[in-house]
């Protein structure tokens, strides 16, 4: 069966049309004077066998409707009982529509007409005659019937009152003419009504919901969407007679899913990043122009330095406009790069103050103003405008924006608390590393520290130049790997350290021991931790760490690493080299020794210390690194804060790198034979007179007599010391430099003690005695014995004596 036989099988006249039930024709007397062929299929009755019998042989006996009057009439359709000729009654469906007045005495003319059909049939065909009416009249979806050429032939009552007019009033309209800026949004088809019409006509297909965006005739001003179906029509020859159109109103159901897209987006768009700026110009390219023609995003100023703004003294606070977006932006005007923060004002009564003093949303017209807020903390405001031919904000489009603000609101805290982490980081970093190098006799030195571009990127490396006794100086360039305050802390915890140690005049293999002692072992994760003062560990990934100490004099430097890069040196007269220097383990690991490498370094030698951030990228291993520091290095006579500006430009062409960076060069220096005078001298008694002796006389050679009697003191004591409890050579040493440091070495590995004596102690005032002559005293170490040094400030008129500006 086709759809046109379908479409037959569903006559509109019904199984009661006389044309097609089983009819019965009576007269007066209800005698049956007509006999259809229908009625013979039905009910079995030949014409002969039931033409003159009166209706009681089809009724039962006291049927109420076959014993009424010959005028009444069943208009309408009844379920009756019909007796077939076999005997069965049958449940029928029957009606009887009265003929014109019969004349008194007609005898045997008709007068009415039975009719009777299958129950179940007839109620099937009632049913679809219900459906068909409510289709009609009560369907909420709209249905219109147009000819070929697309004029309007019939509307359903859903369809007149979306119109707003009778029918008659628009009947044989086009549906452009209804809806002229009506346009389809569904692509692969036409954009207008009439392109859709014409092709389902032309090519048979129909068409199943596309989407239309327009205005209704009654409601103008106000976007509808519809849900729109087409399909063509045509008779049982398959002449096309035209199209019917379909559509619904899901103007509720698309503005709901708007909504919902929105939220999508704004939840994969905002928060990208920590910056507040970033995130707040996401919320406004989120929702220009899809829910606003221009949206603003004012943020607390102290908000913007990662503070907490506080209760504030009962006035607005200062607003910075961060972020700003117009639809004219976004369609096809010149966007004007984003501006950096600036502050905003708002008079009092306009919505943005109202929204401020309150606390709460403010809607009025076409703008609405909602407060950033996170935990009940006032961030700022976001303000929404539409233009004056868009709708205007309704309850669920607030409740839209209320959200879009939350979720923003969220990311600003997330981010204000992260920028308050990150200067502090910052802060504690930069307050770690060394603000300034003192200057030093052994060597010249220029440095450079590029923290990390990562905004968590507050890093663990860091340098140092730490002074040590006889002229001699430490250097040191360490890194802890990770990132973030634990990081930042953990580096000043240990370069702190390394400056104590330094200062006992430790070995670079000894002082990494002791170091690596500090870190402690790591977990079975890797895990490094180090020792708190107060009994709990820090947990740090990974720490390496190079330490050297130059002396000018014997021109000898001695480094050790622990899991650090070499150094590279480069000689006066020119060669590049990294120095054979045993590895050792990374801090931390525990048990495994380290060891020294003791190297020559003529005066005017260059050494460069870094970290591996300097010389390793995504993009470049370690070995290319070096060999761009190589090249760069071999320029060594040009002066070092040049050399470090070209390192970095090389190394660090796009500026900061993941990881922080850190560059330490120096050249060194040797002391003037002039500037160091040294003695042996027998372990006997008579040293004492000598020394005095010989330190006098040197003293008076460089000019310092003021300065005789107290080094006479000190000689005095420390060579008496030394003959008391060491045996073999001693050793005095005279060294002008920045200070007049007095050195006297041994054999033996006791250090003297300071103490208080008695009244009645008939010694150990010595050593007190000379801790408050002297500036400073100490004692190192050495593989043949100790060494026991003071320092004294030069006279204030003396040449060499530093200035008072340092």
């Amino acid at each position: 069966m086709n759809a046109w036989n379908a479409a037959e099988s569903a006559d509109f006249r019904g199984p009661l049309d006389v044309t097609r039930a089983a009819t019965a024709v009576l007269d007066a007397q209800d005698t049956v004077i007509g006999w259809s062929p229908a009625a013979q299929d039905l009910l079995g009755y030949l014409p002969e066998e039931i033409l003159g019998h009166h209706l009681e042989t089809l009724v039962p006996a006291g049927d109420a409707w076959a014993e009424q009057s010959p005028d009444a009439a069943l208009r309408s359709s009844q379920s009756r009982a019909v007796r077939h000729r076999d005997g069965r009654l049958l449940r029928m469906a029957v009606a009887i529509c009265p003929l014109a007045k019969v004349p008194d005495g007609a005898g045997s003319l008709p007068a009415r007409v039975l009719v009777a059909a299958d129950l179940g049939a007839h109620r099937w065909w009632e049913s679809r005659q219900a459906m068909l009416h409510g289709l009609a009249t009560q369907s909420p979806v709209s249905l219109g019937i147009y000819d070929t050429e697309l004029r309007l032939t019939w509307a359903n009552t859903a369809y007149i009152r979306e119109v707003g007019l009778p029918l008659r009033e628009f009947l044989g309209a086009r549906a452009d003419e209804l809806y002229p800026d009506a346009e389809f949004m569904t692509e692969g088809y036409p954009r207008t009504l009439d392109g859709v019409m014409h092709q389902v006509i032309e090519t048979g297909e129909p068409v199943l919901d596309l989407h239309l965006v327009g205005q209704l005739p009654s409601d103008p001003g106000t976007d509808h969407v519809w849900s729109c179906s087409y399909y063509r029509l045509q008779n049982a020859r398959g002449q096309v007679l035209g199209i019917c159109e379909d559509a619904f109103d899901i103007t509720d159901r698309y503005q709901a899913q708007r909504r919902l897209n929105l939220l999508v987006e704004a939840g994969a768009r905002i928060g990208t990043t920590l910056d507040m700026t970033v995130t707040a110009r996401e919320i406004t390219e989120v929702a220009v122009p899809d829910f606003a023609s221009l949206v603003t995003v004012d943020l607390v100023a102290c908000v913007l330095d990662g503070e907490e703004p506080g209760a504030g003294d009962g006035g607005v606070p200062t607003l910075m406009r961060v972020a700003a977006r117009s639809v004219r932006s976004v369609r096809g005007a010149p966007d004007s790069p984003p501006a950096d923060p600036h502050r905003v004002e708002y008079p009092p009564g306009s919505l943005q103050y109202r929204s401020l003093s309150s606390g709460g949303l403010v809607r009025e017209e076409g703008t609405l103003v909602v407060p950033l807020r996170a935990g009940g903390t006032p961030l700022g405001l976001v303000t929404f405008l539409r233009d004056t031919g868009q709708s205007l904000f309704d309850a669920e489009e607030t409740e839209l924006a209320d959200e879009l603000v939350l979720r923003t609101a969220v990311c600003l805290d997330n981010a204000r608390r992260f920028a308050r982490e990150h200067k502090a980081a910052l802060t504690l970093q930069r307050n770690l590393l060394p603000q300034h190098l003192p200057a030093q006799s052994a060597v010249e030195l220029a440095y450079r520290y590029l923290p990390s571009d990562d905004r968590a990127g507050v890093g663990g490396d860091w340098f140092d130049v730490i002074g040590l006794s006889g002229t001699r100086v430490g250097l040191v360039v360490g890194d802890v790997v990770g990132h973030g305050l634990q990081a930042a802390a953990t580096m000043g915890r240990l370069r702190t350290t390394v400056r104590a140690l330094a200062r006992l005049d430790l070995s670079p293999d000894e002082l990494l021991s002791r170091l690596d002692d500090l870190v402690g072992p790591t977990t079975d994760d890797g895990v490094a931790t180090v020792a708190g003062e107060d009994g709990t560990d820090d947990v740090t990934i990974g720490v390496t760490c190079l330490y050297a100490v130059y002396d000018p004099v014997s021109r000898r430097c001695t480094l050790a690493r622990a899991g650090h890069l070499p150094p590279a040196v480069v000689a006066p007269e020119g060669g590049l080299s990294f120095p054979d220097l045993p590895e050792g383990p990374p801090l931390g690991l525990g048990g495994l020794p380290f060891e020294s490498l003791d190297i020559e370094l003529p005066a005017g030698s260059l050494m460069a210390l870094f970290t591996d951030g300097l010389v390793e990228a995504r993009d470049r291993d370690v070995d290319e690194g070096l060999e761009i520091l190589g090249r760069v290095l071999s320029a060594h006579d040009r002066p070092l804060d040049e050399l470090c500006d070209h390192a970095l430009a090389e190394l660090l062409p796009d500026g900061p790198a993941a990881d922080d960076s850190a560059l330490l060069l120096v050249r060194t220096r040797e002391l003037d034979a002039r500037q160091v005078a040294a003695w042996e001298l027998p372990a006997e008694p008579t040293a004492v007179g000598r020394a005095r002796e010989l330190a006098t006389g040197q003293l008076t050679e460089w000019g310092l007599e003021e300065l005789a009697y107290t080094t006479q003191l000190v000689v005095s004591e420390l060579v008496t010391n030394a003959v008391r409890h060491a045996s073999g050579p001693l050793h005095l040493r005279l060294l002008r430099d920045r200070t007049l440091l007095t050195e006297v070495s041994d054999t033996g590995h006791t250090s003297p003690h300071l103490r208080y004596s008695a009244s009645d102690d008939e010694g150990g005032r010595g050593l007190f005695i000379v801790a408050q002559l002297v500036q400073r005293w100490g004692t190192r170490y050495t593989p043949d014995g100790k060494t026991i040094w003071t320092e004294q400030a030069f006279p204030p008129r003396y040449p060499g004596a530093p200035r008072p500006d340092g």
